[in-house]
């Protein structure tokens, strides 16, 4: 698969088994991925892809190729790189082993394979535990990955519509992937698994990601505020819900206390489907007071 994942495996696959300092050149007609027939390109690719390393803890390092200290190369130092025996005991094996079984990505668990580099391997006929499914195929979740990194556009349905974002990252929230990014000239934010047909564009380098961009906070902190519609809701929560209610707004949105300690707020829903999911928790306390539109989706809701 042709991504960033790979040309970084790639990469950190001839720096540690080189047995010598290597020079950019040399990265360059070795490495599977690098442009070799435009400079800038290259030169932009590994910049980025150096900064990637770095950014994970691997101690790339420059240093001279020889003793006359003429040319200088990269190297990244095994006994730096490699980490020590951490000593664990039978009882800490076992219960990273089932750490690593709970959590999953695309359905798959971790392999034995990890665990045998710590010294030791999984329980025999230990059956299957209770797992958290992180949702999505290795596939798609490369594809966006790979947008991000190398600044491609990226491509996809989206609710029976064709969308087109400028990916700044992908995130896992609310037991849920989002891809976070510009489109069409505003900062917006997919849910991935309601898409579909994801696709990297060919060009890299399409776009710059703003300075000081914080995923943290750009990510919704409410459910109903991913998605594609635009709708400003008006809801009343009755006094004994409010404080409640209050807590879950969103900072984007409007409150207004009233004399018997009711409150209303108005704030915006990209998502009607999980803003009703999440009126509907409050019963009878809580009245949707517009648009319209939004209360009857609710009430046939309801009624059916």
């Amino acid at each position: 698969m042709k991504n960033v994942i790979e040309r970084l495996l790639n990469l950190l696959a001839f720096l540690l088994t080189a047995g010598r300092p290597v020079t950019a050149e040399d990265i360059r007609e070795t490495v599977a991925g690098y442009d070799r027939d435009n400079d800038v390109a290259f030169h932009r690719m590994f910049e980025r892809d150096k900064d990637l390393l770095r950014s994970m803890g691997i101690p790339l390092t420059l240093t001279f190729t020889d003793v006359w200290e003429v040319e200088q190369g990269y190297v990244v130092p095994p006994r730096d790189y490699e980490l020590p025996d951490p000593g664990l005991t039978d009882e800490e094996r076992a219960a990273l082993w089932l750490a690593a079984q709970v959590v999953r990505l695309g359905g798959q668990s971790t392999g034995a394979d990890a665990m045998f580099k710590l010294g030791g391997a999984p329980m025999p006929a230990a059956g299957e535990p209770l797992a958290a499914d992180l949702g999505l195929s290795a596939d798609d979740l490369a594809i966006i990955f790979s947008a991000v990194a190398e600044h491609r556009v990226l491509r996809f349905g989206y609710r029976d519509k064709p969308r087109e974002i400028k990916p700044y990252g992908l995130i896992h929230r609310h037991g849920h992937w989002y891809v976070v990014g510009e489109a069409g000239g505003e900062p917006r934010a997919f849910r991935v698994d309601r898409g579909d047909g994801f696709a990297a564009g060919q060009e890299p380098e399409s776009f710059e990601r703003p300075a000081g961009f914080d995923i943290k906070t750009s990510i919704p902190t409410a459910p109903w505020e991913a998605g594609d519609e635009d709708v400003v809701a008006v809801v009343r929560f009755d006094a004994n819900v409010a404080w409640w209610a209050d807590r879950q707004l969103p900072a984007g949105a409007s409150r207004v206390t009233e004399a018997d300690g009711g409150l209303v707020a108005h704030l915006p829903v990209a998502n009607t489907g999980a803003f009703i999911g999440w009126m509907i928790g409050f019963v009878d306390e809580a009245e949707i007071i517009g648009p319209p539109e939004l209360r009857s989706q609710l009430v046939e809701l309801v009624r059916g």
